[in-house]
Parts: structure tokens; sequence; C-alpha cells
């Protein structure tokens, strides 16, 4: 029996199996993917901790034949997830444009103007909300249930409120600021599972005129870029905007525009207004709605080709390595990042190839990668280089070769794992 057949009963301390989707109700699925059980991304371990007491989850991803959301099918309890949290939002330049980048087009696209109030979910350490009160001088409040990274946020001036974000958050919001012109959610609302009882909160707080506006991964990225080391448990969806177009319309939204990004492997920024408001769909959104149709992504052949490449890049890329180290070349990995520990562990990749990962964010330092045991250093711990950096951030690969450039002329080569491993040294690309 497959693990998404499984009925709601069949659910242990801290896993909820989807039976059905959550953005249409239909219980029809294509199974696409399955990598057996692998730790949390972000379950990075004490150097003290008992390596026999980690814990692995199911992962794998099944397709809604009615709607064409992509789910997993084991959803981790939210608490043992964000309560406390490793992941702290990129401090590089690429992170740092986008985030203006996304603040500019509210301000310019939309109208958002100064002293209206913008809420975050998912806030972090109030980034993106210090973009928005520079580009704009609007108001700000975060929501963020990671008391660790909201203590943080409060500390540079960002005020956060650390919890989930629901309809019950949503009217206390309203109560105490008043209505937000702008609601976003950033790499966020792909973690929800209780997509409705946000959408709910969202519709109530917002002004008349007022725009939700998520960023999420996008299902056709992560299908032609074969990005499938972004899927992890905090991931529970990935959505096509024809997907998103109908659980917006079921919740009284109405899809407004989108823009596509190049950030996190392939993403989208998508915003809907009120559906009784002013906002009507832009031709933007009409267009990528024929394209997803027209590009076979609301058959299962598309994604059984996905899922046949997925497992050919993945015994490549452990045969590459693997070949590195008993060739006696020294291989580390840069970047100990979420999707890391995805491909580190569905490829068989542990501290028996890779001596180490670099890694510039303080809460992941001196400790051990996910599931593989890795040891995580400062990148100013690195005694000796290595021959070759296996490349976890490979979202970032034009940036980090700029930066490595010294190493690539002087030392070895970065391993750039998708969508096919490629070899990048000063000289050559090989694969």
């Amino acid at each position: 029996m497959s693990t998404h057949d499984r009925t709601p009963e069949s659910t242990d301390d801290v896993v909820r199996y989807v039976t059905t989707c959550r953005v249409c109700g239909s219980e029809e699925w294509q199974e696409v993917v399955s990598f057996g059980e692998v730790p949390l991304a972000n379950g990075f371990l004490e150097v003290t901790d008992s390596v026999a007491q980690e814990r692995a989850y199911p992962l794998e991803v099944i397709s809604c034949r009615e709607c064409r959301l992509l789910s997993l099918t084991a959803v981790v309890d939210p608490q043992v997830l964000y309560r406390t949290y490793s992941y702290v939002t990129s401090d590089s330049e690429t992170m740092a444009r986008h985030m203006r980048t996304v603040a500019e087009l509210a301000r310019d696209r939309y109208g958002l103007a100064e002293g209206d109030l913008v809420v975050e979910l998912g806030s972090n350490t109030g980034d993106q909300l210090l973009a928005f009160r520079e580009a704009v001088g609007a108001r700000v409040l975060g929501v963020d249930p990671a008391r660790n990274l909201a203590r943080i946020a409060e500390d540079r001036g960002v005020p956060t409120l650390p919890d989930y974000f629901d309809s019950a958050t949503a009217r206390a919001v309203a109560g105490e600021h008043g209505k937000a012109s702008l609601i976003l959610g950033r790499h966020v609302f792909a973690h929800i599972d209780d997509v409705a009882d946000v959408l709910a909160g969202a519709r109530e707080l917002l002004t008349e005129d007022g725009l939700f506006t998520i960023e999420v991964p996008y299902a056709v990225d992560l299908v032609e870029r074969l990005a499938f080391d972004t899927i992890y448990h905090e991931h529970l969806s990935y959505f096509l905007i024809s997907t998103l177009d109908r659980l917006f319309s079921r919740h009284g939204l109405r899809t407004v525009d989108v823009e596509r990004l190049a950030v996190h492997g392939g993403s989208v920024l998508v915003s809907a207004g009120r559906a009784d408001g002013r906002w009507q769909t832009s031709e933007r959104v009409r267009e990528l709605i024929a394209a997803e149709r027209d590009g076979g992504y609301l058959s299962d052949a598309r994604y059984e080709a996905f899922a046949t490449r997925v497992r050919r890049t993945c015994a490549d890329l452990t045969a590459l390595v693997r070949g590195l180290v008993a060739q006696g070349h020294r291989v580390a990995g840069y970047g100990a990042s979420a999707k890391g520990t995805t491909l580190l562990n569905i490829c068989g990749l542990s501290s028996e190839e890779l001596e180490f990962c670099t890694d510039t964010t303080p809460q992941k330092q001196g400790r051990l990668t996910p599931g593989t045991h890795i040891p995580v250093l400062a990148p100013g711990d690195v005694t000796e280089q290595p021959d070759y950096y296996l490349l976890l951030a490979w979202n970032y690969a034009e940036e980090i070769l700029a930066k490595e450039s010294r190493f690539l002329n002087e030392h070895g080569g970065f391993i750039v794992p998708v969508p096919e491993p490629t070899v990048r040294t000063g000289a050559v690309s090989a694969k």
C-alpha cells in the first residue's frame, strides 16, 4: 500500500498522511517519485546528539489528477519543523537584490505607498520587511512561528508576532494594526497544509484593494530544471499558476498578476485580490496558464518523464563523486542548504565521501548535516581546501563561482549537481 493510500487514522505522533487534495478536495492521485525516508532538511545535529535517535520521514511526491497540485504525502507537524529553525534568510547579494525587486514591484506596479501596512508571513529575521520600509516607507509587521528568528527580527527593529498566520491571527492583527494593503508570503505558502484558513485570514485582513502576494517554487521550473532537491518536508506543495488560480477562486480571491523569478531554482511571485475588489486578471496570468496546458503539465506523462530524469541524475552524481574520491581526490560540500539535505540523502553521499560542508549560517556551524552527518564548518575554519566542492547551494552558482574564482584557478573545481552533474573549473566545464 502506498503512503498516500493510508487512512487519516494511520498517523504517528507527528505525521499526517495526505488523502485529499488541499486545493480541490480530489482523492485521485498520480504517484510521481519516492525518495524513501529522509530526515528533516534543517534538522542539523549537535555533535553530541545520538545519531540513533534521529528521525526520518517519508519523502514522496504525488500529483492531483484534478487540479495538478504536486504534494508531499507526509505532513510533519509544524511544531516539529518551525518552533526552533536553523534557516536564516541568505545574506547574498543575489537575495538582497531580489528583496529590493519585490518591494519596488509592489510600489511601482501595485501602488503600495508610504504608510501602507505590509504584513509578511514567515518573515524570518525581517530582511524583506526592511526592504519595504526602505523602498516604500511602509509600516511593517512580521508573523513567524520561529521564536528564535522573531527575537532576532525584533532586535533589528522589525515588529514580529511569533506565531503562525491563520484566520485568528489575521483578526488579531487587523484589530491592533488595521487592514493591510499587502500581505506577503515569500517561500512560506508552499509550507502550509491548511491553505483554506490562511486564505480566509488574508481576505479578512486585506483592505478592499489590498493584495495577497506569495512567492512559491514554480512546478514548471521544478520539472524543467530538474530542481528535485528543492523537495523536502517543509515544502508541502508545488504549484502551477492554474492550480493557484483554482485555489484562489474557491476562497473569494481573484488571481491578479504573476512574475517569474530565477531565485531558489525557479519561483513565481503571484498576487491575488479580493474577488469583489477592483483588481482584474492580467494577461501574464492567462499566458502562463495556457503555456502550462500546452506544455503537458495537466497530464501524467510530464511527471513520469521527470521521475526518470531524477533517477538518472542521482545515479550520475553519485558515480561522479565516488569516482573522484576513489581516485584520491578530496571532496567537500559548499553551502549546507536545505536542498543539500535532500540531495545528499537520496544520493547516499555522506561523511564517507564529503569531508565537511562549509556554510555561513552560525546556527549550522559546528553541527552535522541531517542524515549524512557531515561536519559543518564556517568558511574561515577551513584550514586546507579540498580538490572539489559539491555545490549544494547551486541556486547561487554564478555568484559563488565568481566569488571563488581564486579557488577555481589555483586549487580545483566545483561540481554543479543539477540539471545534470557538471564539473566547473577555472579553465573548463566538463560533464
